[in-house]
């Protein structure tokens, strides 16, 4: 049976005007601060739908079987609030805060709650339950009594779901993409189809889940319950596993990173062919590809792959020192612990990529300017990529983009960041002493002093 239908078919919801609501907000907002006069809010089965409840304080109201379609609930506070079976079908719940928020049962097929939070929710199974004549509430007593909550095709980009409990639930074709599933409990849960690329699921639980068919390239998987998780056709491809992850037989099933037959013959043909391509201006030799290889551990010290397309590469403790790889797309690659010292990375895509603990002392990673007739600047873009403990002694990072990006215990000591976009940057722990920042977009940084 459907979550959408609330506590059963037999229940009838009251349909509210904006002016009813609002005569209710005013008394939930007493009661917040309480206030005389003050009422928690009941909106228990009220029909709510199409209603504009942008912004509005409803943390704490019962809202349990409430008909929520389509509403708009953009940066809406709902934490603590009771949701239990609630239809929240298409509604808008972007930049919400449900932190604690009872959503089991509930319905959110096709809503949006991108940026949301939604730290500790809980999503597990739902019991049917209807009104009697007095309005009290009782179980179905008969099998179909389980009401399961439904995240089907909703758009959950950005969000934080850390140890939410998602078990059991069904969260197929959904959008996680860059969302924050760190301790989250996914047991026996439908995610087939879904989109969790960039996501940190950190020591989150996926036992026994289905995830087939879903993407997971450069999603953060240490620490991740796998047991008897089913991950056939999933893309694992740039995703960061455990060692003991890698070896786990679920994942057979899986795409994962490709090695090369005859590495080194390989790579020699296609980086003569790439400088061939470089060299004659794209009129021969053919453009390096080097997606979805794993070439971590190997010594590749002044390699020419300027322009190369490098994504979801796995060079995990790689040596790349003094390497020429300005322009290449190296998007959700792994970068771990890899030796980039003076590597040229000008206008380098590191987007999403993995640069833990990796060594970019004095690397370049400022702008090319391009040469037309418009004189374009080709920026280094290093959106969301990961550099925790990561060592940039004096590399130059001027007009970087690093929005989102996590620097957290990085050394940046002597480091030009001169307007570079650090907007929404984790700084905690990182060390910035001599660091040049003129200019720089700070706005929303994390661990910035002053």
């Amino acid at each position: 049976m459907s979550s959408a239908q609330g506590f059963g078919s037999n229940s009838p919801r009251t349909k509210l005007t904006q002016s009813q609501l609002n005569a209710i907000l005013l008394r939930h907002q007493a009661f917040r601060k309480s206030q005389p006069g003050g009422v928690r809010a009941n909106l228990k089965m009220r029909d709510l739908s199409h209603l504009d409840l942008s912004g509005i304080d409803l943390s704490d109201a019962d809202l349990s079987g409430a008909k929520l379609f389509s509403a708009r609930l953009t940066g809406a506070n709902l934490a603590n609030a009771n949701l239990y079976a609630a239809d929240l079908r298409l509604a808008n719940l972007e930049k919400a805060d449900l932190r604690r928020a009872d959503l089991r049962g509930a319905c959110l097929r096709g809503a949006v709650l991108s940026e949301a939070t939604l730290v500790e929710v809980d999503l597990r199974d739902g019991t049917l339950l209807h009104y009697d004549a007095s309005g009290e509430m009782y179980a179905h007593e008969y099998e179909d009594s389980v009401l399961t909550s439904e995240l089907t095709a909703a758009t959950i980009r950005g969000a934080d779901l850390s140890r939410a409990k998602v078990a059991n639930a069904f969260v197929m074709q959904t959008d996680l993409t860059d969302a924050v599933l760190r301790g989250t409990k996914f047991m026996r849960a439908n995610l087939t189809g879904s989109n969790l690329t960039g996501c940190d699921l950190t020591d989150a639980d996926l036992t026994e889940a289905n995830l087939s068919g879903a993407r997971l390239s450069g999603a953060v998987m240490t620490g991740c319950a796998i047991n008897r998780t089913n991950f056939s056709g999933a893309t694992l491809i740039g995703a960061i596993l455990d060692a003991a992850q890698m070896r786990s037989p679920n994942l057979q099933a899986a795409v994962l990173a490709k090695t090369l037959e005859n590495p080194e013959d390989d790579l020699r043909e296609m980086l003569m062919e790439h400088l061939s391509w470089i060299d004659s201006g794209g009129k021969a030799g053919k453009r390096a590809d080097l997606s979805a290889l794993d070439l971590s551990g190997r010594k590749l010290d002044g390699i020419n792959l300027s322009a190369a397309i490098l994504q979801c590469i796995a060079l995990r403790g790689a040596n790349l020192s003094g390497a020429a790889m300005a322009i290449a797309d190296m998007s959700l690659a792994d970068l771990r612990k890899a030796n980039l010292s003076k590597a040229d990375l000008r206008g380098v895509n590191f987007e999403r990529a993995t640069l833990t603990g990796a060594d970019l002392t004095e690397a370049q990673l400022g702008p090319v300017h391009i040469q037309t007739m418009s004189g374009h600047v080709w920026r280094a873009n290093l959106q969301r990529a990961r550099l925790g403990m990561a060592l940039l002694r004096k590399a130059d990072l001027r007009k970087a983009n690093l929005s989102g990006a996590n620097l957290a215990g990085a050394d940046l000591t002597g480091a030009n960041l001169s307007e570079a976009d650090l907007t929404g940057a984790d700084l905690t722990g990182a060390v910035l002493d001599g660091a040049t920042m003129d200019q720089a977009i700070v706005e929303e940084a994390i661990g910035l002093a002053g």
